[in-house]
């Protein structure tokens, strides 16, 4: 931490103001009496884009504005917005790439936000073609590339999340919980508290940039990464990034399966009425993995955006009671007679809700195939009824955890 970074980040925020108002810090009485904390969160998905990414585009544009009219970034969500966003709001031109795989509510929203300042542009299947798209774009109109966090303004931007936590809170909380995926924000935030306080930095499962740029000594690419928390699916941390974390211990890295990240956006949403994406729902969900480290601590949760495409609550409460252990698949045979049907649905609990049921009766075998989906309301009826079919006799197999079977038929 340097007095220079913190007057740079404090004077980031000052002029942020004129563009949108502090994102509240609030305390959670839920997660606060569960943990036996004081637990706020940052609510960076009540911003004007829903992240907090228009803080570094901010930050980043106002330093080269007027020098550079023309914005370029690469990006499939929340940099595209709030890019978006600030173009609109300097009144400059923007060019804005996404790939063609892109969801059409993120393109909308981002046409939405920069309006006639917009151009946005679908190029490749894969993020990796729209950023060279991008870039060679930028070198042939003389443009200003936006990176999404790998830059030095763009983490300065960021940590004016920082600056606010502390004005709000009245002083540095004990213990910060914060998504990583390019570092952009991480890198912010510990570059203005420093060693005042102390971090949990939380990655998905499938993209874990910090924890293998640690044990490498420098950023590497950890390629091929699950997109599913598409806010922090980051194959390579990013150099500048990296810079401000290099010291971090693993011990303080959290690696957290997409599935059960799903558990905390569904109760988010169903016991608080807090939407938030899957990057935004990390913190939270960490929070049960240092449930001893900040007993009687004030813990503040980074929610990081809430750019939630409702389209995909089905398969997201899917992901969560599997993770819980309240739905499964299991392939049956069963005997191709008069009542083996009836003889299966009687070893069911009162509980059991069948939700999927596909068979086909092949007539030259004694035995059919059945997939069958089953949901409940506690897992410990699932040994229940496992048991019931072993002693029954019933030959099955679980296929609820089998990813490449969960592809084509779950």
């Amino acid at each position: 931490m340097t007095e220079n970074f913190q007057a740079m980040a404090t004077l980031a925020a000052a002029k942020m103001r004129s563009v949108f108002p502090e994102t509240p810090l609030l305390k959670n009485e839920m997660l606060s009496e569960r943990f036996e904390a004081e637990i706020y969160l940052k609510r960076e998905d009540l911003s004007p884009v829903r992240s907090y990414k228009l803080r570094g585009a901010f930050n980043a544009m106002r330093k080269v504005i007027p020098e550079k009219a023309l914005f370029v970034c690469a990006s499939a969500g929340n940099h595209a917005q709030g890019v978006a966003f600030m173009c609109k709001y300097f009144g400059v031109k923007g060019v804005i790439f996404m790939p063609v795989t892109t969801p059409e509510q993120k393109v909308m929203k981002t046409k939405m936000f920069g309006g006639e300042h917009v151009e946005v542009r679908l190029i490749g299947d894969y993020f990796d073609a729209t950023l060279v798209a991008a870039q060679a774009f930028c070198a042939d109109e003389g443009a200003h590339f936006l990176s999404p966090f790998d830059d030095d303004d763009v983490i300065e931007g960021q940590s004016s999340v920082a600056v606010e936590i502390e004005q709000q809170l009245g002083q540095v909380p004990d213990h910060i919980i914060m998504p990583v995926g390019g570092g952009g924000l991480s890198s912010g935030i510990v570059g203005y508290f420093g060693d005042a306080c102390r971090y949990t930095f939380v990655e998905p499962k499938g993209a874990q940039s910090l924890a293998a740029a640690i044990e490498n000594g420098a950023p590497i690419d950890v390629s091929p990464i699950d997109s599913f928390v598409d806010g922090a699916a980051v194959a390579k941390i990013g150099a500048r990034n990296f810079a401000k974390l290099s010291h971090v211990s693993p011990d303080d890295i959290i690696h957290l399966a997409e599935d059960r990240i799903c558990c905390t956006i569904v109760e988010m949403l169903n016991v608080e009425g807090i939407v938030l994406e899957p990057a935004g729902a990390m913190a939270i969900e960490a929070l049960g993995e240092v449930a001893d480290q900040i007993k009687g601590k004030t813990v503040v949760c980074m929610a990081t955006g809430g750019n939630f495409d409702f389209e995909r609550l089905p398969e997201v409460k899917e992901r969560a009671q599997r993770y819980a252990e309240l739905k499964k698949y299991f392939i049956l045979r069963l005997p191709q007679r008069p009542g083996a049907l009836r003889d299966f649905l009687d070893l069911l609990g009162p509980n059991d809700n069948i939700t999927r049921f596909e068979y086909m009766k092949k007539s030259a075998r004694n035995f059919g195939s059945v997939l069958i989906g089953i949901e409940t309301d506690a897992s410990k009826n699932f040994k229940v009824m496992f048991q019931r079919l072993d002693d029954a006799g019933f030959a099955y197999t679980d296929i609820t955890n089998d990813e490449t079977l969960a592809q084509f038929v779950i």
